[in-house]
Formats: structure tokens, C-alpha cells, sequence
């Protein structure tokens, strides 16, 4: 069965740093195009960020842009979240999904896979 494993979510004071991870099992990564989204309480869950499978092409939502970078690793198989300056309208639990196909100019809110997420919390 196919799985992705989110880690790294925390808490973190405004301005701090974490780092998501997002492993698979089961399949390649570098063969999807993979999306972080997050969904905050009471909010819909919203496209952070997504990369492309072949050429690396990536995409961020307007308001991490700047602070967010999202990368590959494939001799681990991984994609990485790196959340720099954040906010405390960035908590939310977040979520990596996989993807066969790829949307140029947009990050898709539909994926084949999904990981079960991982909270993070900004506060002071």
C-alpha cells in the first residue's frame, strides 16, 4: 500500500524555522508531483505549495512566498518543507500529497495519495 509520512511539524515562536519531510514507501517520489497543503480550523484547507516530477518547477501560494521553499531529496526519497519567518496564520496541520499528473501555473487541492499531516504552531 502506498504511504506518505509527514515529520517536523511543532511549535515554534513567530519568526522561527521548521522543516516538514515528507518520506514515501511503497513508490519513487521523483515519479509525482507532490503538494503541501495545510488546513487551519474552521478554514478550508488551502495549496501551499506544490513541485513538478520531471523539471523541478514549483509553485507557492502568495502568502509564503519568500519564506517557504519546497525541495527534493530523491536519494532519500523525500520532499522537504523548509518554513522560514513564520507567522502564527501559519499553523494549521499541513499535509504532503502525491500526484501522477502535473497543473502548470497552479497547485492542485485534489492528489492520488495523501500522508495523515503533521501540526504545526505558531506562538509566542
Amino acid at each position: 500500500q502506498v504511504q506518505l509520512v509527514e515529520s517536523g511539524g511543532g511549535l515554534v515562536q513567530p519568526g522561527g524555522s521548521l522543516r516538514l519531510s515528507c518520506a514515501a514507501s511503497k513508490f519513487t517520489l521523483d515519479h509525482y508531483a507532490i503538494g503541501w497543503l495545510r488546513q487551519a480550523p474552521g478554514k478550508e484547507r488551502e495549496a501551499v505549495s506544490c513541485i513538478s516530477a520531471t523539471d523541478g518547477v514549483t509553485y507557492y501560494t502568495d502568502s509564503v512566498k519568500g519564506r517557504f521553499t519546497i525541495y527534493r531529496d530523491n536519494g532519500k526519497n523525500t520532499v522537504y518543507l523548509q518554513m522560514n519567518g513564520l507567522k502564527p496564520e501559519d499553523t494549521a496541520v499541513y499535509y504532503c500529497a502525491a500526484d501522477a499528473s502535473w497543473y502548470p501555473g497552479t497547485c492542485p487541492l485534489e492528489y492520488d495519495y495523501w500522508g495523515q499531516g503533521t501540526q504545526v504552531t505558531v506562538s509566542s
